[in-house]
């Protein structure tokens, strides 16, 4: 990281109304002083990446939602106003995967690979982790093969989640994930239910446990 290098990231509040502003730049903070950051160059940079992407979220999808409130005052057929909507939805997906990879390559220039994995589990809410190791725990037979597609699938779905408009889009896009680690599960020969209902069963008799 050759900081001392590159120029300042300036954060992109301009024409952006101010307590919009406060709000992210809030949110921000949150997630980067995990990191503990103490070098200053580094912490107010990181930061700028962060809201910075925020930002430009809040723009592709206002884009979208525009677009599609003016389709929807337009005088087009109920055929061609479905297509168009599809059109402002593939413009919108086209623009989140353009602008995907390089918050992570800006966000590079000053982080270490780990110091990023906290700041992406910080805008998805630890999701991945939390389910990976409440699936581990409750199937404690899992093979490590097993372990590991799951992981990489949480990971995968954690990508498309950094991108959704909202927090409950961030955990439908969980949401779809584990009903695909589920149906593996179940094709692998285990019984999800028997599974989940020993696991219940085993942290009920750990909380009686602690309260003796």
């Amino acid at each position: 990281m050759l900081v001392s290098t590159l120029q300042a990231v300036e954060l992109d509040s301009k024409n952006r109304d101010p307590k919009y502003v406060e709000t992210i730049i809030t949110r921000s903070k949150k997630i980067i002083d995990k990191l503990e950051l103490t070098d200053s160059t580094v912490y107010n940079n990181a930061l700028n990446i962060l809201a910075n992407r925020y930002f430009k979220l809040n723009d592709i999808y206002d884009k979208r939602d525009s677009a599609n409130a003016r389709i929807k005052r337009s005088a087009l057929s109920k055929d061609d106003k479905a297509k168009a909507q599809n059109d402002a939805q593939n413009e919108k997906d086209a623009e989140l995967y353009r602008t995907h990879f390089a918050f992570s390559s800006d966000l590079a220039m000053f982080l270490t690979e780990a110091q990023i994995e906290v700041i992406k589990d910080g805008i998805t809410f630890g999701v991945l982790m939390v389910t990976y190791n409440s699936t581990l725990d409750m199937i404690p037979t899992l093979k490590e093969e097993e372990k590991q597609q799951i992981f990489i699938w949480l990971k995968e779905a954690r990508e498309y989640a950094l991108d959704a408009e909202s927090s409950n889009k961030k955990h439908e896009v969980f949401g779809k994930y584990k009903g695909r680690i589920n149906n593996y599960l179940s094709k692998r020969g285990y019984d999800l239910t028997k599974e989940r209902e020993n696991w219940y069963k085993r942290i009920e008799e750990k909380e009686k446990a602690n309260k003796k």
